[in-house]
């Protein structure tokens, strides 16, 4: 069994693999502040919770946008298992030919994703990460991953609402029945979600505009799956393509 797993800013997307079929996957809080004893236990309750254990893991790969935890959670693996996890940087084979201007500073976490929409989806191609942040890549017909665009997150955008203005509160991520709300609640709502599916479907346009032609369009990360059914483009909703890029990239390295 691999553990593949992804650190992002706010939360920790783990998954389990037999070859490349995902058993499960748990979501955990990204704490800068754990050590990787207690990340240890997180993943062991994880696997524990899903009739698996740490004794089964013959495997490992690891992303992370988050220096920090990225160590504890090597460790972790490693104190409690036979393993020493793949983590996903410079001189790890992925196949992808990256044409930015300092290929080093690229966030794993496009990399596997892109990785993943290649494999699956076809070029040219806007992969769209909708997490703690929302980003868009583009990958060209030739399979080189040309650049980013890079914007606040919806969570941020909601934390922003409700801790810098005096009379909006926190509000549940749910879709409004209708764009105009009536009141603050709902209101709130659309600004969230209908406004960011607008975000979306007017970055396409600008980006295909750029790139000179059509892209497949791909979105996965957390708030893809409220935003994306709203959005006026046909784009594919792969929830697990982080982890399947991961997967991939760890059969490139053995």
């Amino acid at each position: 069994m691999v553990l593949a797993i992804d650190i992002g800013n706010t939360h920790i997307l783990l998954g389990c693999f037999e070859e490349r079929s995902i058993l499960f996957k748990e979501l955990l809080t990204t704490d800068k502040t754990a050590t990787d004893l207690e990340y240890a236990a997180l993943i062991k309750s994880a696997l524990e919770f899903n009739g698996a254990s740490l004794d089964a893991v013959d495997g490992a790969i690891i992303s992370s946008v988050v220096p920090q935890v990225t160590a504890n959670v090597k460790r972790a693996v490693e104190r409690f298992t036979d393993v020493t996890p793949l983590v996903v940087g410079p001189g790890v084979k992925t196949g992808l030919k990256i044409k930015i201007d300092n290929p080093a500073q690229l966030g794993s976490d496009l990399v596997v994703s892109a990785v993943a929409g290649i494999k699956e989806y076809g070029v040219p191609q806007i992969n769209i990460y909708m997490g703690t942040a929302t980003t868009f890549s583009l990958i060209d017909k030739d399979k080189n991953f040309i650049g980013t665009s890079i914007g606040a997150g919806m969570g941020i955008e909601a934390e922003a609402l409700s801790s810098k203005t005096s009379q909006l509160p926190n509000i549940a991520f749910e879709t409004p029945k209708k764009v105009i709300g009536t009141n603050t609640i709902d209101s709130m709502k659309s600004g969230l979600i209908y406004q960011n599916a607008a975000l979306i479907d007017g970055m396409i346009d600008r980006i295909e505009e750029e790139y000179g032609g059509a892209c497949v369009l791909t979105a996965t990360g957390r708030y893809a799956s409220l935003v994306v059914p709203l959005c006026r483009h046909k784009i594919i909703l792969d929830t697990d393509m982080l982890l399947k890029g991961l997967i991939e990239v760890y059969y490139k390295n053995l």
